[in-house]
């Protein structure tokens, strides 16, 4: 079994978000488990799976063909860093597929983006082409606003495509990963200064705790900010962990931990015995667990 997590920047828009969500329900063998879109972020993650690579690719196709002559990324504004309309496209290996598995379904699927639509892909993680674009946060440095001058760079080159950013849908990543966890923490707080120094703290790249990405981001809706997590391996850095850094750094700074939520589906071997005490969730219910999902 496949599964793929993409990442299209709109999370406002619900006729464009039901849309994608249509055109990808509508392939044969593919299950749609979830759809989360973030009014902030100005993004939205889809969850599928399927047990055939033909079906996930022609998903991915499908999604694309709806959704980039709806997005424009010139007037796009959002709190998370995006490169492309499609900004992210990983497929992940579950029971029966391997990793080289979705390497393969990666190469497949950019090569036929970049042909099909004029996009400019980068491959991603384990089927990067360079160690220094491997990682999807170097990929994105600079957003799409200043990849044009990024991607007349020779190490930019992109591994399929024109080397020019389509004006409107900028860029797409597309990559095989280990499965990861979104998971952010809300403070009671609008300080991006607050905020800015606890992600510090907890990412890996600055000292912080291992396989952990993290970025500061302002819910305007709202008027807090959020500390947006990445849990690259929750079994060598579990989301009890994560929460506990961001509580202990937020009350440094004398500021409290309002709550913390799920982006997208969670494994269930992921969750503390009590997720809704134990890591102050908004979000939690059975349907947030891959598992439940995968058995209806």
């Amino acid at each position: 079994m496949f599964l793929s997590v993409p990442n299209i920047s709109e999370g406002r828009d619900e006729a464009t978000i039901r849309a994608v969500a249509d055109a990808i329900s509508s392939i044969p063998n593919v299950d749609l488990l979830n759809v989360s879109p973030d009014v902030d972020h100005n993004r939205t993650v889809f969850t599928w799976v399927s047990e055939s690579a033909d079906a996930m690719f022609d998903a991915a196709m499908a999604m694309y063909e709806v959704a980039i002559p709806r997005i424009d990324l010139r007037t796009h504004h959002g709190a998370h860093p995006r490169v492309g309309a499609i900004d992210v496209l990983p497929f992940v290996p579950l029971v029966g597929s391997e990793m080289a598995d979705c390497v393969v379904l990666a190469e497949r699927t950019g090569e036929a983006v970049a042909e099909r639509f004029g996009i400019p892909v980068y491959l991603y993680e384990f089927a990067a082409r360079g160690e220094h674009r491997r990682a999807l946060p170097v990929i994105r440095s600079g957003g799409f606003e200043k990849f044009a001058g990024k991607i007349a760079d020779p190490r930019w080159k992109p591994d399929f495509g024109p080397d020019r950013v389509h004006p409107t849908a900028g860029v797409s990543v597309i990559g095989a990963r280990v499965p990861l966890i979104a998971f952010n923490v809300q403070l009671a707080t609008d300080s991006m200064e607050i905020a800015g120094r606890i992600a510090r703290a907890v990412r890996t790249i600055s000292g912080g705790l291992p396989f952990v990405r993290a970025l500061p981001i302002m819910l305007e809706h709202r008027g807090i900010v959020q500390v947006s997590m990445n849990l690259l391996d929750f079994r060598v850095t579990p989301m009890q962990r994560a929460f506990a850094l961001v509580k202990e750094e937020a009350a440094k700074n004398g500021v409290e931990v309002l709550s913390s939520e799920i982006i997208g589906l969670v494994p269930a071997e992921a969750l503390p015995a009590s997720p809704a005490r134990d890591l102050q969730l908004e979000n939690f219910s059975p349907e947030i667990v891959l598992e439940n999902r995968l058995k209806n």
